[in-house]
This record gives structure tokens, C-alpha cells and sequence, in this order.
């Protein structure tokens, strides 16, 4: 009897054991939502986020969802986040915010987004309002510097392209701004729109037919294969993101991509601590980057002038 009752005694102490474990805390889960795949972007956001204490599978978990450049993936995505559900949702470029605002009005989204206040994402950048709020990195302004630099690249610079996401909120306001640069810099001014991935070709095409002598490309098309159809046609290429010029284009002239990931890991961490989304203000950049491609220059027989080199933040050999 007294080794059945030690028995007894040990498996009710293994017992209590198991749901104690069980029961340990839950991790804060953070849904990070994006179009595409640009180079080291998950990296990016995980690097950041360590920086404040939120290190992946330790004190939380990051659930990431890519729609693979398909916008019309984004919303199921975007549901599945929040069937989960995660208490957080992290959403890059403005068609993964847009997809993520219409699936919840409970889950706080910490975007990094054109122009948020243009595409509707948040009532006002110093009072957001409902449960977005974030970073806006103005790439629809910082358009006319580029074409400044194209101007600098290239004197004999006469017409200047633009592909155009139509699939995107923020296609919009980066079409005005381009067409107004365009105009004050005395260039003539050619936009080809797609509504999807197919169309990217004839796109390029017909950019390519209109003799343009550059392309802006919306940073939420397709990277790869946009740049695949403009070496084809010997197009020089830019945009308002970093990692267009890390896939190949020519150069970008963008906000700081580790300020961006800085203060969007910066938001994720008070929200997590109680912060609301409406009582953030959404964030404006205050350093912008540029960086040269010499490689693709190269290719296409253009050469740099070294003042522009020297003035680059990064240069890709």
C-alpha cells in the first residue's frame, strides 16, 4: 500500500505539473502583412523589432503573410491575421494597410504608407483616429527630387515615363505629384496605369514605344519582373523605395528605410504596452536616402557624374 500510494503521489504531483506549463503566459502575436517580398524586408522589421525588446518565438510571435505581388490576395490574408488572431498588425506599402483596415476596426495596424491621409487609411496625420496610425513616408513628394537627379544623370533628358499600380490607393496621389514634376521640369510627361500583373509587359511596351528616356515605377508593382521588361528595352528606372534600386534599378531617392523600420518597431511597442492607435500621431521621415545602382548603369552605357556619386548614401557595385 505505501508504494501504491507513492505511486498515487507522484503521478498527481506529474499531473499538476503538466498544466502549469500549460498555463505559462501568452506571447503578444504580431501579424506583419505585405505585398511583395523586397530584399531583406522581414530581416529588416525583426532586426527592429529586437532593438525594442520584441524578439521573435521569445517574448513575441511574428505571423508573416506576403501576397506574393498579388493585390487581390491581400484581403483574405489580412482575414486570416485576424482569425488567428493577432493583437497587432504590422502592414507595409498602402494596399496591405488598405486590406487590413477593412478587416478590422478592433486590431490596432501600424503602417508604413505613402500617403495615408489621401488614401483614407487616417482621418489626419496629427490625429489618426479608429485603429490606424504609423508612418507615412511622403513618397508621392520626394517624386520631384528624382527627377531632379534625372535631370542631373541625363542633361539631354526631353520625356519621362511613369508605371502606375491602378490596384493601388496610393497610385493617385504618386500620378499628380510625378505629372507636376514633370510639368516643372519643362518634360514631357508619358503614364501607363496596369490593374495587374499581366500588363506589366505591355506596360513597359508601350512606355518603351513613346521613346521615353526614363521610367518612375510605382514601388508596389512587381520589382523583378518590371526590371526584367525595362533591361529588356534598355529603360533606366527609378523609385521611391530602396529596394528597387537593390533589385536593380538605376537609383532611388527614398525616406531612410532603417528610420522607417525604427519607428514603426517603436509604435508596435507601445501599442503592446497599452498605447491606442488614435493618441499616436503617424510619423513623417526626417532622413531620406540615395542610392545608386553602378551596376545597372553600366548595362545600360550611362554614366553617373561623380558629384552625384559622392552625394549617394549607397552605391551597389
Amino acid at each position: 500500500m505505501i508504494v501504491r500510494r507513492s505511486i498515487l503521489a507522484g503521478a498527481a504531483a506529474l499531473a499538476a505539473a503538466i498544466p502549469s506549463r500549460a498555463q505559462q503566459p501568452r506571447l503578444p502575436r504580431i501579424g506583419f502583412l505585405i505585398l511583395d517580398n523586397p530584399s531583406g524586408i522581414r530581416d529588416r522589421l525583426l532586426e527592429a523589432l529586437r532593438e525594442r525588446g520584441l524578439v521573435d518565438g521569445r517574448t513575441v510571435v511574428v505571423e508573416y503573410r506576403s501576397a506574393e505581388g498579388v493585390v487581390a490576395r491581400l484581403d483574405e490574408l489580412a482575414a486570416e491575421l485576424v482569425r488567428l488572431p493577432v493583437d497587432l498588425i504590422i502592414a507595409n506599402q498602402t494596399p496591405a494597410a488598405t486590406a487590413a483596415k477593412r478587416a478590422t476596426s478592433r486590431i490596432p495596424i501600424v503602417m508604413s504608407a505613402g500617403d495615408p491621409v489621401g488614401t483614407g487609411l487616417v482621418a489626419s496625420l496629427a490625429r489618426p483616429g479608429g485603429n490606424v496610425t504609423g508612418f507615412a513616408s511622403i513618397a508621392a513628394e520626394v517624386v520631384g527630387k528624382g527627377i531632379e537627379l534625372l535631370r542631373e544623370i541625363s542633361p539631354g533628358l526631353n520625356r519621362v515615363g511613369a508605371l502606375i499600380n491602378g490596384n493601388d490607393p496610393f497610385g493617385v496621389p504618386l500620378l499628380e505629384q510625378a505629372r507636376r514634376a514633370a510639368t516643372e521640369a519643362k518634360l514631357a510627361f508619358h503614364p501607363v496605369i496596369i490593374s495587374n500583373p499581366a500588363e506589366i509587359e505591355t506596360g513597359i511596351a508601350a512606355l518603351a514605344g513613346a521613346k521615353v528616356d526614363a521610367v518612375m515605377v510605382q514601388p508596389s508593382l512587381p520589382h523583378a519582373r518590371v526590371l526584367e521588361l525595362a533591361r529588356h528595352h534598355r529603360l533606366p528606372t527609378f523609385a521611391t523605395t530602396r529596394a528597387f534600386a537593390e533589385a536593380g534599378g538605376l537609383f532611388t531617392y527614398a525616406s531612410s528605410i532603417a528610420e522607417t523600420w525604427s519607428q514603426v518597431s517603436l509604435y508596435a511597442e507601445r501599442i503592446l504596452k497599452g498605447a491606442r492607435p488614435e493618441d499616436l500621431p503617424v510619423m513623417q521621415p526626417t532622413r531620406f536616402e540615395l542610392v545608386i545602382n553602378l551596376a545597372t548603369a553600366r548595362a545600360l552605357d550611362i554614366t553617373i557624374p561623380q558629384a552625384i556619386i559622392d552625394r549617394a548614401d549607397e552605391v551597389i557595385e
